[in-house]
């Protein structure tokens, strides 16, 4: 496969100390708000990795869904893979993979279950598909058929007409994700990278140091 002996040289495009924000947290609001304007398809698209309760690592894609000065935020199953995990081991990493724009950003924290009004509020955003779809599928659990699992979609959209209030599943919510590090990597030419990692200060504040690619 050509794929995997071609090499793409990156850009001449650097990150420096003095075009960063001392707070990666704006940081990363600027780079989010750079990906959406560079029309990058789902921008707030990030692979969550977590520990499995028997240890073993996995990754999966997952949609961004909240941002603010100390955390970051997702839906899920609690129930679900990702959720099973979570609940056994709080770290989790986050990977934002802005490929066209040769950027990409790792945050490294701890996942708590966010409260239920906020799931609530999460919750109720969402499509009605989308919450009917959150009723009736067991997220990561087998099943025997495509077919069976659109019968369970039908099932619960029977239950619950156009004008009805549709509960949220009380296996259903947010995580909220507070870093204690995050790294932001900018693709260079002939492999030598920026990337800039920042630290939580136990006092408050963070430490800002120059990886080597």
């Amino acid at each position: 496969m050509e794929s995997l002996t071609s090499h793409t040289d990156y850009g001449a495009v650097g990150l420096t100390e003095a075009q960063v924000n001392s707070d990666p947290m704006l940081e990363f609001a600027t780079w989010l708000a750079a990906a959406e304007g560079a029309g990058l398809y789902e921008p707030n698209a990030m692979v969550v990795g977590t520990i499995d309760p028997d240890g073993r690592p996995s990754s999966r894609t997952v949609l961004l869904k909240g941002l603010d000065g100390s955390g970051f935020e997702f839906v899920t199953n609690y129930d679900s893979r990702k959720g099973r995990a979570l609940r056994k081991n709080s770290g989790v990493t986050l990977l934002f993979p802005w490929y066209p724009m040769q950027r990409q950003v790792i945050v490294y924290g701890t996942a708590h279950a966010t409260d239920a009004a906020v799931s609530d509020a999460y919750f109720a955003r969402r499509p009605r598909p989308a919450r009917i779809a959150a009723l009736a599928s067991e997220q990561s659990e087998p099943i025997a058929s495509r077919e069976l699992l659109e019968e369970q979609v039908r099932a619960v959209d029977r239950r619950y007409p156009d004008d009805a209030e549709i509960p949220r599943p009380t296996d259903w919510g947010g995580f909220r994700v507070i870093p204690h590090a995050i790294e932001f990597w900018q693709g260079r030419t002939s492999r030598l990278h920026d990337r800039l990692h920042f630290t939580a200060l136990a006092g408050g504040g963070w430490k800002r140091e120059r990886l080597q690619p």
